[in-house]
């Protein structure tokens, strides 16, 4: 490049230095003084390039030396930074690509390549929950990022006919209704049609006034959705429900003594000697029942079967009576006497959520199960649908129990139209993978970046709706474990570690489901690194980030809380390893 470079600047610069010599030259006489010559040039023929040297370098052989010399570094010089600039043209456009190129996306093939460990392993954790509990058919799905990357069925939906579970195979969802009730519930409160704050009277006229204990209370749409409003469950004894309330927190409360004299022990290791004998102090003054219930905790291990098994042994829980509206299942329970007083204590109660119901028909103007369709249809879950007798519905399960002799038996006849948005819904995995990842997507969709960074859609509920949906709500300690709080309509565990390098809470959101015949979880795993800013160099843009895991079977009392964690865990490890 450099020879044709120098080479082209010779040739041209050779043509104007042979006019020059023709136009005038330079030369010596014999005295030493220099003489000019004119010449006419105008009928001078042209010269080739080298004659043109020669003629130049006759007449000025001094000057053509130094204007040999400049030509080489003109030439040299533009060469050198032509070079240098289509380098660094070439550097430019290498770097804006690195930074404005996205990494292709992974293929569906490899990606399922990279989750075999995780689906393995979580497979052999629901057979073995199915072997040990006897469970008769188990679906399963899990999404991560937003993407199903595995369902499954296990066992029978029908045993009697033999006909196998699978995805599409719809059950019954249980208090999983009442996580679809509050996202409507939320949805009418962005809108401006529902006040949380207002007492339910000014959308259910029907519901009396209430009182406890002779004082006049307010019951909110906002302690309907926490379980606050101190309205009964299935129990309608009030001293069954406090004595079996006062056991459960005086449970909670030697477990929180316990834990922290755990914690003071372990700061140091003075005066240990002295911390025993007062401990064994304390537990030979402790009363014969009290001494059972630390036992019974200290005993007590992670249980395949629900404990609430008194649950399933209370009449209402087996109506067969059919309601053509919630106004009138709110008949069951709205004269009956408040148990706690309002926003004081956690009290779970499906009947809460039949009067929240109603809230929900009084601020929409529409029948309850009208509205909640058209939720279905707004958030595609096209496979979830009231739980209805006398519809032919596809894919629908059979609901199993064990009898006293421990056989599998068909569950009774039962008709849940007193509790829709309590537990009277049918869906599937996906459908409630579909519900989890839309909840997740709205909470992580920040709307800073959504309008300065990203080009995503919004949520179907603001980022802070999602926010208070999924924020512990104070005195609603879950009995089964101290770590889980109730938001509005969720379960929620906060991100905590009490200790170094032992175990870490991590921030989850799920809800659990019992019903006659069917048990069921929808877990919520949100990914820790989520709230990523664009300086961060991480793909912000990409939600929903983290992991969703739904499981449901037809047998009834079967826990899957343990289970689904695990789940999500094994498939959160495998994502970071395809990262």
């Amino acid at each position: 490049m450099f020879r044709f470079v120098f080479g082209f600047c010779v040739r041209e610069r050779s043509q104007k230095w042979r006019w020059r010599s023709l136009r005038s030259y330079r030369s010596l006489n014999a005295s030493g003084q220099l003489n000019q010559a004119q010449f006419c040039f105008r009928n001078s023929p042209a010269l080739p390039p080298s004659r043109a040297f020669q003629s130049a370098q006759r007449f000025f052989p001094s000057d053509y030396k130094v204007y040999r010399r400049s030509v080489w570094f003109l030439g040299f010089g533009f060469g050198l930074l032509f070079t240098v600039g289509l380098a660094a043209s070439g550097w430019l456009v290498f770097v804006s690509k690195s930074k404005c190129e996205k990494k292709p996306a992974v293929s569906k093939s490899k990606r399922r390549d990279a989750y075999e460990d995780a689906i393995e392993v979580s497979r052999d954790l629901l057979q073995r929950l199915k072997d040990e509990v006897g469970v008769p058919g188990v679906v399963v799905g899990v999404s991560v990022n937003g993407e199903q990357v595995w369902t499954e069925g296990f066992g029978f939906a029908d045993v009697e006919n033999r006909v196998p579970c699978k995805p599409e195979t719809m059950m019954r969802i249980a208090s999983i209704s009442k996580t679809l009730t509050v996202s409507s519930v939320a949805k009418l409160w962005e809108q401006g049609k529902l006040d949380l704050d207002a007492p339910v009277q000014k959308y259910v006229p029907e519901f009396p006034e209430k009182k406890y204990e002779g004082e006049s209370v307010k019951i909110t749409t906002r302690m309907l959705v926490s379980h606050l409003s101190g309205i009964r469950h299935y129990e309608k004894d009030p001293n069954k429900v406090k004595e079996e309330k006062e056991k459960t927190n005086q449970t909670l409360k030697l477990k929180k003594e316990k834990a922290i004299n755990d914690g003071n022990d372990s700061k140091t290791e003075r005066g240990n000697s002295a911390r025993k004998k007062s401990m064994m102090t304390n537990k030979n003054q402790m009363s014969s029942s009290e001494m059972q219930h630390d036992n019974a905790d200290v005993k007590e291990k992670p249980s395949k079967l629900s404990t609430n098994k008194k649950e399933f042994e209370q009449e209402e829980y087996y109506l067969k009576e059919k309601f053509d509206s919630v106004t009138e299942a709110l008949k069951l329970f709205k004269d009956d006497p408040l148990i706690f007083k309002p926003g004081c204590q956690f009290l779970y109660s499906t009947h809460a959520f039949t009067l929240l119901s109603a809230v929900v028909e009084g601020a929409s103007g529409q029948k309850f199960l009208e509205h909640m369709m058209a939720l279905f249809q707004d958030l595609g879950m096209l496979n979830t649908v009231p739980d209805e007798n006398d519809p032919i519905i596809y894919n629908r399960s059979r609901y199993y129990r064990f009898n006293k002799k421990g056989r599998l038996v068909n569950c009774p006849y039962v008709d849940n139209s007193y509790k829709w948005a309590g537990g009277g819904f049918l869906s599937t995995v996906g459908d409630l993978l579909q519900f989890g990842n839309a909840t997740l997507y709205s909470y992580q969709m920040q709307q800073e970046i959504n309008e300065n960074y990203c080009q995503n859609l919004p949520g179907y509920l603001k980022p802070v709706t999602v926010k208070e949906m999924w924020t512990p709500v104070a005195n609603t300690e879950m009995p089964k474990d101290k770590e889980m709080k109730y938001g509005m309509g969720w379960v929620v565990v906060e991100k905590k570690q009490r200790c170094g390098s032992c175990h870490i809470a991590r921030h989850c959101i799920s809800h659990t489901g019992a019903a006659v015949g069917a048990s069921s979880i929808l877990l919520v795993l949100p990914d820790d690194q989520s709230y990523a800013t664009p300086s961060s160099g991480q793909d912000t843009c990409s939600f929903p980030r983290g992991v969703v895991v739904s499981i449901i079977c037809n047998m009834q009392s079967v826990s899957f809380q343990k289970t689904a964690q695990k789940i999500a865990m094994e498939f959160e490890k495998a994502e970071r390893h395809c990262q």
